[in-house]
């Protein structure tokens, strides 16, 4: 631990020996610090006396965090944690042979639903789900006794109340789904008191199967049941007045409804609102900041309103497009009240925030005060160039201290101390080292360039150490994107990112070939517009066309790129768009595409932004499926996929059938399957080879292309 007054560092002793530790939180009096340690098997709370810096285990590895948090302190001495019940038994063990046929039924009412994978199959799932979702909250002191509190359950969530006299405890029931993840699963909503009595349920809460189609469809029911975070113990909640369908024409779309301790009188409306719900920001009872949104039209909207008077008005303060990075004013900042929860940092009418400072120079965070009745809004600080800084957290009330994660190309991210005040020179908390010394000279730029039609897009490109175009000539290319739909071609030419962040490097980045004599387009823009009652996706493939021609154009104009030598990559949308690109163009020497999705019509209720079901719009879904074009690929194309992809739309099943179809037509192309990995790749086995395929694939068919 460090001061960061004094920079005085101090070991904390008695710490795990292999240590994986994870849910840092402090008690109210900040005298203990609490933490999880991830074990072989599972996952013990420990907790670090901050008085004489000496941590101590508290339980085994008994905590459950299957699903929702884990971890709360009920008083500066005592926790609340979820445990794995102690009497569930032996885990279920899969029959030898089925107990009799899977089936699925409905009654005849539509229930359009999103594609899910990954989901509960057969009665043994089932077993397992109920199995590791079993719980038991207890009680547990510093000095390591512990109790059990209440029943054990499926249990999904517990919240203590501000006050910390109530919990909040939403637990699954069954039936479970084979069509939809456990999120939405039956699930009862109820208060206890601290000691674990079942004081009032609040709802109970059916499976959720059949929900409207579109972005902004949600449940009829009540959702999002939480506690009001500047009040002893209220609950507030919403439920769509237009039964969670955007398409049908209500004033409101939902209500905001309130309930005090006890919990014995009617619920009362709070708000109403003309958008859906997003969320509230409290203060107290004069003001809280309420949002709304409605992702079709990509409107957000933030008013003004008094919990202590409902029958005010509320008043708008910001209603914006969410893809506007160049006038987004940016996030409250929060603080701690005396209850230790979060409520606005404010002074009166006055809010404060930070914003990333989108520019058409790109991000530069700042910041600021806005006045809720003018909507005025005064930079208090900004991040200057050539260093991208963040405020990470406000020290004071005024905002006049804080602290930031600055970085700059070469600048490792580091802890820095700052002051709005004049002749206080801001004070470096940490020094972490830098983590990658191999890509140091490595030369970054942000560069933006035409579309054809006139559209700004732009990339951040690397070229290797000391490379000179003039000196060395021009390079192998590789090229990663992700489309983006938008709704405004004026939103959709902002530039988006910073050339003053460090170089960070993850299983997935591209920017490992930098160091292997190729220059890499990060980060290249690939929007795809559609304005007012036009959709995006029925300019799809011409505007990727249009996009990766400019980009190329780009970089090869630099004298940078060699244009017959450029791959193209991406992950998820971006195999997609890969995959596109080398159906309708002979742009490329390669592609790259990791665990992607190619024929939508195994996505049929809607995909990405595309709110339109295959059965509205069959064309735009034929014609933007790379399946229906494997026979034009002609573009050495590399597939791979994690065979436990979880993610919604991207089945291993699509790698696989699209290899099948480009192998049928003569493709030159290879199937990679990871065993045991998800969407994203996690064991080091897993991404090494990752990275040894790709490797592989753009030497041979790219920098040695013949």
């Amino acid at each position: 631990m460090k001061k960061t007054e004094t920079g005085e560092e101090i070991q904390v002793k008695g710490l795990p020996a292999n240590p994986k530790m994870n849910g840092f939180t402090f008690s109210l009096d900040e005298a203990y610090l609490a933490f999880t340690q991830t074990e072989a098997q599972g996952i013990s709370l420990w907790v670090v006396d901050m008085r004489t810096y000496e941590a101590k285990k508290l339980t085994e590895p008994i905590l459950n965090q299957v699903m929702g948090n884990s971890v709360a302190w009920l008083s500066n001495t005592s926790l609340l944690i979820k445990a794995v019940n102690p009497a569930r038994g032996a885990m279920p063990k899969a029959p030898l042979a089925p107990v009799g046929p899977i089936i699925q039924e409905t009654s005849g009412k539509a229930a359009a639903s999103r594609t899910y994978q990954d989901l509960l199959a057969n009665p043994h799932d089932e077993a397992l789900f109920a199995y590791f979702m079993d719980s038991q909250l207890m009680q547990v002191e510093v000095s390591g006794t512990k109790k059990p509190l209440g029943k054990p359950g499926m249990i999904k969530s517990m919240l203590l109340s501000p006050d910390k006299n109530y919990l909040l405890v939403e637990t699954i029931q069954t039936p479970f789904s084979y069509l939809v993840p456990a999120d939405r699963f039956p699930y009862t909503v109820q208060v206890w008191s601290n000691g674990g009595e079942v004081l009032k349920t609040i709802a109970q809460i059916g499976l959720d199967e059949v929900r409207p189609s579109g972005f902004d469809a949600t449940v009829s029911g009540i959702r999002n049941v939480n506690w009001r975070a500047d009040v002893p113990a209220t609950l507030y909640w919403a439920e769509a007045q237009d039964k969670g369908d955007p398409k049908v024409k209500v004033a409101e779309r939902d209500h905001v409804y309130t309930l005090m301790a006890p919990f014995t009188q009617e619920k009362q409306k709070l708000i109403g609102t003309p958008l859906r719900f997003g969320g509230i920001s409290w203060s107290d009872d004069t003001f809280a900041l309420l949002s709304e949104r409605w992702s079709a039209s990509r409107t957000e909207k933030v008013s003004v309103f008094q919990p202590g008077a409902p029958s005010q008005a509320p008043r708008t303060i910001i209603e914006r497009s969410s893809d506007d990075l160049y006038n987004d004013p940016g996030s409250p900042l929060f603080t701690e009240n005396a209850y230790g929860r979060r409520v606005l940092l404010r002074k009166g009418d006055l809010v404060y925030m930070t914003s990333e400072g989108g520019s058409p120079e790109g991000n530069m965070p700042f910041l600021s005060t806005f006045n809720t009745k003018t909507k005025e809004q005064q930079i208090l600080w900004r991040s200057q160039a050539p260093y991208y800084e963040r405020v990470s957290k406000v020290l004071t009330a005024d905002a006049s201290s804080f602290i930031t994660i600055k970085e700059g190309i070469e600048t490792q991210p580091n802890y820095w101390l700052r002051t709005t005040k004049k002749r206080m020179a801001p004070k470096q908390i940490t020094a972490f080292a830098d983590p990658y010394p191999s890509l140091k000279g490595i030369q970054k730029q942000l560069v933006t360039y035409p579309r054809k039609d006139g559209l700004n897009l732009s990339a951040i490109l690397y070229t290797p150490a000391g490379y000179s175009p003039e000196k060395d000539g021009s390079l192998p290319v590789l090229m990663w994107a992700y489309p983006r739909e938008y709704k405004s071609a004026a939103d959709a030419a902002q530039v988006r990112g910073s050339k003053y962040t460090f170089t960070r490097l993850s299983w997935g980045s591209p920017i490992y070939w930098v160091t292997r004599g190729y220059a890499i387009m990060d980060q290249t823009e690939m929007p795809i517009v559609g304005e007012g009652e036009q959709e995006p996706n029925d300019f799809f493939i011409e505007q990727l066309v249009a996009n990766a021609e400019a980009a190329i154009d780009k970089v090869v104009d630099l004298g940078i790129g060699d244009r017959k030598r450029i791959a193209v990559g991406g992950h998820s949308y971006g195999a997609f768009m890969t995959a596109n690109l080398l159906s309708h163009t002979q742009l490329f020497a390669a592609g790259i595409a990791r665990s992607g999705a190619y024929n939508r019509t195994l996505t049929p209720f809607g995909f990405q932004y595309e709110q339109r079901s295959y059965w509205e719009a069959p064309e735009v879904y034929f014609n933007m499926s790379p399946f229906s074009f494997a026979d034009q690929v002609k573009t050495p194309i590399l597939l791979i996929h994690g065979e436990a992809d979880n993610n919604s739309g991207t089945f291993p099943i699509q790698s696989e059938r699209y290899y099948n179809a480009l192998k049928g037509h003569g493709a030159t192309t290879r199937l990679v399957l990871l065993p045991h990995e998800s969407h994203g790749y996690a064991g080091k086995e897993s991404v090494l080879h990752t990275l040894w395929e790709m490797d592989s694939w753009l030497e041979k068919y790219v920098k040695n292309k013949k």
